[in-house]
């Protein structure tokens, strides 16, 4: 091999030696294997900062332009050997240190070699003992000063949410997880594995109906909230299930497992939300901070407005905002790695679980209290790789349920803030078990298992002012494509409202006119039935309630039912199960939000998001309807446990 030091390329006095060919490296695509690797790598000129990537093929050849590099090559025996970088350099990409920073390697800052050397030396240690001790002493402070006036829940699970991550920064988490392992695996696992094969679903169908009969008829009886009626929740959750299962895409690929952990999943949210204060107080408290989180955006309404207007109720000043600002915080989060961190530890325990992706379960787990539209943000660099039924799947969840900000608002309106909180956490296995149902998986998926953060390059911030700013920008880009969707849909309802109501006025269909909410109040009346809805008047009421969500929004089908006249005269199981009924974002005009941020997240998945939107939209608003059924089946007394 002929050394490059013995004929140097002539360079033009005003050339840049960067940008000559011999001052190149190459290395193949990060996201592909060898064997899938293009003709044309990829190519990076090596200035200032020298790659010391994997990628980076073994036979380095220096250049011998030192001005163009901040540590000095060897040349021994005719070959060129790169330099010595430290093992945080080859971990970090792009990182070549100076002589100065070399020199402090070895020999280190003053202030870490003397008199405070031993604080640089135990610094995570001393950072453990403050912390402990600044969280501990203000839990026994609240406990002391508000024993009688708080909740001591909230403030003991954080204090022990804080403890434990200390205590995981000494202790392997291992020696918990595997003690739980071995126990799993020498009881349930031993007993699934004495069922033969071929009767495990129906073992598992079996065991979630069992758990449901008995949680649902042993309680007493009080006003309608009868053991027939509860019977006729059941039937109707039991037909939804083999509706979804009958129009199924792919009837042989699902998987019984999500759907049976799914439903039982949300019948057991619904015992502990509904039948326990405690319950109640977690997710209560945990919806009212993500309020409060998105509540903040109303601070900057208010200064390019006025505090008059940012207070006001409107989806412009209200919504949009809050929108904006969360995407901003999740450009910040990833930046510093705490949402890769977050995806990685939860996909885990979901995927055991439940069997879906880590992807599916964050956004999941994330829309009852931050949104439809921002929960998409949360696994952003997933969604150009996501199967068809990955995109299905939050796209249901997104119209299952509502978000921690508008959670507050509704419960202003006089509902009962038990059916509002538990629903939103009801939603989330029932979205996860509809969908699987409608469109079960049949590819490969990235995040099945384990989770694979793709590079991000073309939008990797240079520090977290920067990433706040990109966010920002996006932020703006996509609530663009939210008002205009939500604007040409809503008006598409109007124009086609408009030609039925004249169509129908020659029919002398008058009282109700003819619209949508009319014919779909109609067609919704055996769902109404098979909810559990007492077999009077009542039924054509929530009925027509569920078109108006549908059709409008959630937010007119709860002022309706709050205010509305011919409403004040149902029964509370019948409003009982009108609240859960409608509390999801699964309308029209969320289609168009749908469409719109998934559309701007991953422009090349345009054409699957719009296929799988309809499909998408009717699964969570059956979603929503199972948390109805749940609820007339759990609910023991109307009279809520706080108010």
């Amino acid at each position: 091999m002929t050394d490059r030091t013995d004929n140097p390329a002539p360079t033009a006095p005003d050339t840049d030696p960067v940008l000559l060919p011999e001052n190149q490296h190459h290395h193949p695509h990060r996201l592909h294997a060898a064997s899938a690797e293009a003709p044309d790598e990829i190519v990076y000129a090596t200035s200032g900062r020298q790659s010391t990537d994997s990628h980076v093929p073994k036979q380095y050849h220096p250049p011998t332009h030192h001005h163009c590099h901040g540590a000095h090559d060897t040349v021994e025996k005719g070959v060129a050997t790169p330099p010595d970088y430290s093992d945080h350099e080859k971990a970090e990409r792009g990182g070549v240190i100076s002589n100065r920073e070399a020199s402090q390697e070895t020999t280190g800052p003053a202030w870490k070699t003397g008199r405070f050397g031993w604080v640089h030396r135990h610094r995570r240690l001393l950072f453990t003992l403050f912390t402990f001790g600044l969280f501990t002493g203000w839990w026994i402070a609240s406990l002391i000063l508000h024993r009688n006036d708080k909740n001591w829940v909230i403030p003991f699970l954080f204090w022990l949410a804080i403890m434990l991550r200390l205590v995981f920064l000494y202790v392997p988490i291992r020696y918990v997880t595997k003690p739980i392992k071995w126990t799993w695996h020498n009881t349930a696992v031993r007993i699934y594995d004495l069922i033969p094969e071929k009767f495990r679903t129906l073992a598992g169908g079996i065991l979630t109906v069992s758990v449901i009969l008995v949680g649902s008829f042993v309680t007493e009886e009080s006003a309608d909230n009868t053991r027939e009626n509860r019977a006729v929740s059941l039937f109707g959750m039991a037909v939804i299930i083999t509706c979804f299962w009958a129009t199924s895409r792919h009837r042989r690929h699902v998987n019984w497992r999500t759907v049976f952990g799914g439903m039982l999943g949300q019948y057991i949210i619904g015992l502990f939300v509904l039948r326990t204060k405690v319950g109640f107080d977690i997710f209560k408290f945990i919806a009212d901070r993500a309020s409060d989180l998105l509540g903040f955006a109303k601070d900057g309404v208010a200064f390019l407005t006025n505090p008059d207007t940012a207070a006001l109720p409107m989806f412009f000043f209200n919504v949009i905002p809050a929108i904006i600002f969360f995407i901003s915080l999740v450009q910040v989060l990833y930046y510093v790695g705490f949402l890769q961190w977050f995806i990685m530890k939860f996909a885990k325990f979901v995927f055991w679980a439940l069997e879906v992706s880590g992807a599916e379960a964050v956004v999941a787990a994330a829309t009852p209290f931050i949104g439809q539209g921002e929960s998409a943000m949360l696994v952003r660099p997933f969604v150009p790789h996501m199967t068809r039924a990955e995109i299905h799947q939050i796209m249901t969840c997104g119209f299952a349920t509502i978000s921690g900000s508008v959670l507050i608002g509704y419960i202003d309106l006089g509902l009962n803030p038990q059916a509002l909180v538990s629903s939103c956490i009801m939603s989330i296995p029932a979205s996860l078990a509809i969908s699987k149902l409608r469109y079960p998986e049949t590819e490969e998926t990235l995040t099945a298992g384990r989770v694979v953060i793709p590079d991000d390059d073309e939008h990797k911030a240079e520090n977290a002012l920067h990433a706040f700013a990109e966010g920002a920008y996006l932020g703006v880009k996509i609530a663009g494509t939210i008002i205009a969707s939500i604007l040409c849909i809503l008006a598409a309802v109007g124009l086609i409202n408009g030609l039925l109501t004249w169509w129908g006025s020659y029919l002398d269909i008058n009282d109700p006119q003819l619209t949508l909410q009319t014919i779909f109040g109609y067609a919704f009346y055996p769902v109404a039935f098979l909810l559990g809805v007492p077999r009077d008047a009542s039924l054509l009421k929530v009925s027509r309630l569920i078109a108006e969500k549908v059709i409008t929004n959630e937010y007119v089908a709860f002022t309706m039912l709050a205010e509305g006249p011919e409403y004040a005269d149902i029964s509370p199981r019948t409003k009982l199960i009108s609240t859960y009924a409608i509390c999801g974002f699964g309308n029209i005009g969320s289609l168009g939000i749908q469409i719109g941020i998934l559309g701007q997240l991953a422009p090349s998945r345009g054409g699957d998001v719009s296929s799988l939107a309809f499909s998408a939209l009717i699964s969570g608003v059956m979603a929503t309807l199972t948390s109805a059924s749940v609820a007339g089946l759990v609910i023991s007394s109307q009279t809520p446990i706080i108010v």
